[in-house]
């Protein structure tokens, strides 16, 4: 059977009639996509929804989540967001209480940039470990959105003179810090785990700081000296950015959100010129992979 079957031989794999499909389309609630006016079903997707469990169209309207991506704040995804006019709108408040969202159907979508605790192993993998590992994401998609620039922000012409974490602990600068579970304070921590310095041995400026542009509004203040965020919401902020790594950001979404319209709409405009445009004035993005799937649960 082929990876993507036709209206007719959806209708009978799924031993339906064809009025029965077209209302479940138009539901929204199975995975399709319109491909040079033909609806097209991928087998998979509907294998992952039919295993899911819901067993007909009003559970499953009931069961589309709002149009809200949750988890990690990013501009160039905001902008993104706005500029497509696909109808989402955006929720930060970290990656790990994205992924929660997602898990209990309350967003559409999470943002994530996740890194390990412990300092050691890839990072380039904790995005694929914790969706595997997360409680009813059995049947997420991960989607790459960019690679992005983490960093020190610090005031222009860093007058403290600080050049990675060991010098913010060593030189006892005042650090802005993210709250529990969010990407940067992950990055944070385990920074400071390869560093070998203590969490407690950081000057920490309360309260944590919701998302990367009020972390820099700390510093831009002089409420705090430095503070982890992206190199984009450096420069918006006219701070100086010490580069510190690079990192995975995507986008993670069940199957059968990723074929509803608003997310193909979505991830139709970042394959447009204006994407990589925008990616290039913020800075510190490397959009090459975007919309590259890199996980099928």
């Amino acid at each position: 059977m082929p990876e993507l079957l036709t209206t007719d031989e959806t209708s009978a794999y799924l031993r339906l009639s064809e009025r029965k499909l077209y209302e479940l389309v138009a539901n929204g609630a199975v995975p399709c996509s319109k491909v040079t006016g033909r609806w097209l079903f991928p087998k998979v997707a509907l294998d992952r929804w039919i295993a899911s469990g819901f067993g007909g169209p009003a559970h499953l309207a009931s069961a589309t989540a709002p149009p809200i991506i949750g988890g990690s704040q990013d501009p160039l995804l905001e902008w993104a967001l706005r500029e497509s006019g696909s109808g989402i709108a955006s929720l930060p408040e970290g990656s790990e209480a994205g992924l929660r969202r997602l898990a209990r159907n309350e967003v559409t979508a999470a943002a994530i940039h996740l890194h390990r605790l412990d300092g050691e192993g890839d990072d380039e993998a904790a995005n694929i470990e914790a969706v595997e590992q997360t409680p009813g994401l059995h049947d997420a998609v991960v989607i790459v959105f960019a690679r992005r620039e983490q960093g020190l922000l610090v005031a222009p012409r860093n007058p403290l003179a600080l050049t990675d974490i060991a010098s913010v602990a060593g030189r006892k600068a005042r650090m802005a810090q993210r709250q529990s579970g969010a990407g940067a304070q992950l990055l944070l921590l385990s920074m400071l785990a390869r560093a070998g310095v203590a969490p407690q041995d950081l000057v920490s400026v309360k309260p944590a700081c919701a998302t990367g542009p009020d972390l820099a509004q700390a510093i831009r203040s002089g409420r705090a000296d430095c503070g982890i965020a992206t190199r984009a919401v450096a420069r918006a902020a006219g701070l100086d950015f010490l580069p510190l790594t690079w990192e995975r950001f995507d986008l993670v979404l069940r199957q059968r959100e990723y074929f509803l319209p608003r997310a193909q709409i979505l991830f139709d405009f970042i394959r447009k010129p204006a994407f990589p445009e925008r990616a290039a004035e913020l800075g510190g993005y490397d959009i090459g992979e975007a919309g590259r799937v890199r996980l099928v649960n």
